[in-house]
Parts: structure tokens; C-alpha cells; sequence
């Protein structure tokens, strides 16, 4: 497993729509072994092969030791509950910068393991928040869009004062 370089805001690749996996191969397990020591180099809670400049449906989530890793490969929302929850967020790909975001409390989740076996998953809290922010990501919608122009556009003025 290797630590890869992550894309930084404003990098152009944050803003490509991810390609669907098609081969569930050794190459798949290697990225997704990559971007679990990237993502914890980072240090950050989840990560999409686009972070990293693989534009492909992939990422990993690791909320804590105790949960675990999870490869999401494909993911797609199915569907999401009317409520909505409001949860502070911010990117590997734009290190120090937070700001809360609304989200749907709780989804379901469709997607393929790394050997390719269909999944269907319920989500809700942290992990729902997490899993929309890294679709957004796979979709070429990085979090800031997310976020009031007026909100959005304090967020990157402080983020290029403080010369990242």
C-alpha cells in the first residue's frame, strides 16, 4: 500500500465525474488499499479515488477503528429521508477548512464490494452525512458547492489568506 498525492483545491480533476468500475480485479484492491494509507496520512474519516486523481466510482470510509474500514465501489442513493440534519464537513483535498453542511439524515445505499457482490445498505448520522459527501465527490461536486455563495465564498478567502 502507498500514501498517493491528493488533489488540492481548486484542482480541476475535484470537479470530474467518476467513471463506473467495471473490472473487480487486483488493481481495485490496490487502489482501495492506497487510499486507506492516504486517507489516514491525511489525516480524514473518507476518501474517493478522485481525491487522489483515479477517476474512478470508488471510495473508503473509516469513522473509527472500531467500525472498520468500508469500500464503497459503484455507490449510488436509492433513496433519502426528508429530514435533514446539519453536520460540520470538510475535504482531505482542502486541509483546516470546515464549515457545516445540510444533508438528508438518513439514505440507502446501493453499491458493489471490491469482488464486485451487489450491496444494499441503510445509513444513517455520521456514516449517511460521510457517504453523501463522497458521492458528491465520485459526482465531481466537491463540498463547498454545497454551501451558501455567501458562506462559500468566506471559506475560500480564508483558505487562500492562509496560503494553502
Amino acid at each position: 500500500m502507498t500514501i498517493r498525492p491528493i488533489l488540492r483545491y481548486p484542482h480541476p480533476g475535484l470537479k470530474t465525474v467518476c467513471a463506473p468500475v467495471t473490472d473487480f480485479d487486483d488493481d481495485l484492491k490496490t487502489l482501495a488499499g492506497d487510499l486507506l494509507e492516504t486517507m489516514r496520512a491525511a489525516p480524514g474519516v473518507g476518501i474517493t479515488a478522485a481525491h487522489i486523481g483515479v477517476f474512478s466510482r470508488v471510495f473508503v470510509l473509516e469513522l473509527s477503528k472500531a467500525d472498520g474500514v468500508r469500500n464503497y465501489v459503484n455507490p449510488e442513493i436509492i433513496s433519502s429521508s426528508a429530514t435533514l440534519v446539519r453536520q460540520t464537513e470538510g475535504s482531505v483535498s482542502m486541509p483546516g477548512a470546515t464549515e457545516e453542511v445540510e444533508r438528508p439524515a438518513s439514505i440507502t445505499l446501493r453499491y458493489q464490494t471490491l469482488s464486485g457482490e451487489m450491496k444494499e445498505e441503510d445509513a444513517n448520522g455520521f456514516l449517511a452525512i460521510c457517504i453523501q459527501h463522497e458521492i458528491d465527490q465520485l459526482d465531481g461536486i466537491f463540498w463547498l458547492l454545497r454551501l451558501s455563495k455567501l458562506k462559500r465564498d468566506r471559506l475560500i478567502r480564508k483558505w487562500e489568506k492562509a496560503g494553502r
